[in-house]
């Protein structure tokens, strides 16, 4: 998983894996998923991000596993 985030465009994108995206489709204002060509979701972008989360939480990722 790649995440990134792009101050110019205010964004943060989860890359899942490396297939071609297909499909991308707005779920929800501003979040956006892509999709392989079996259907699967392999990005997800959220738009407006320092809207979001405030801007001292950005330098501070956190993965949580079980």
């Amino acid at each position: 998983m790649k995440p990134k985030i792009d101050k110019e465009s205010d964004a943060l994108y989860f890359r899942l894996d490396e297939s071609a995206i297909v499909d991308s489709q707005e779920v929800e204002s501003g979040v956006v998923l892509d999709f392989n060509s079996d259907g699967n979701v392999i990005g997800i972008g959220i738009l407006d991000l320092s809207k979001r989360v405030a801007p001292e939480l950005l330098c501070i990722l956190q993965f949580e596993t079980t």
